[in-house]
């Protein structure tokens, strides 16, 4: 199973492609990308936009996690990840797939046992649970991989716990 990751952001969008096979999981892929601050909005959304539509076709993931988001304070900051998560969720949506929308602490608790974990912990798991030799970077791209083991985590719960009805 290959589940694509992805940590929103208009200026660095983090993404992660993680292969699992029984308990072996590793990373095919991870990076982030980058958009210029001084161009136009929907400029910089549509390039997201083609770079996750990008991913989508060449790794083909059987399915799709992005971090749902919460802010407290900074309104704007905000509203510009939104927007990123909602482009994300548009090609998720175009490419056939129903993303899982794992919060923060169940990112935490899924690579690290722990729903309070401190981002580092978070880096130093992914990098031992995919057999890494440095925590990747950016710190976009480690996150990305977190929401990547998280999504392959609830598919194996959603197979496990799936009832049918005839």
């Amino acid at each position: 199973m290959i589940c694509l990751g992805i940590d929103p952001g208009v200026g660095l969008l983090g993404y992660g492609i993680v292969s699992q096979l029984g308990d072996d999981m590793r990373a095919l892929d991870y990076g982030a990308v980058a958009t210029a601050p001084g161009r136009p909005l929907s400029e910089r959304l549509g390039a997201l936009y083609a770079e996750v539509c990008q991913k989508i076709e060449e790794y083909e993931p059987d399915i799709i996690a992005v971090e749902k988001l919460f802010f407290g304070r900074n309104k704007t900051t905000a509203e510009m990840v939104f927007q990123a998560r909602g482009v994300v969720l548009l090609a998720a949506s175009l490419g056939g797939y129903v993303p899982y929308e794992p919060k923060p602490s169940e990112v935490k608790l899924a690579v690290c046992g722990n729903g309070t974990a401190e981002k580092s912990q978070v880096q130093g798991m992914v990098r031992c649970l995919l057999g890494l030799k440095e925590i990747p970077r950016p710190d976009d791209a480690a996150d990305a991989l977190a929401i990547a083991i998280t999504g392959l985590s609830l598919a194996v719960y959603d197979s496990a716990n799936r009832v049918t009805v005839q």
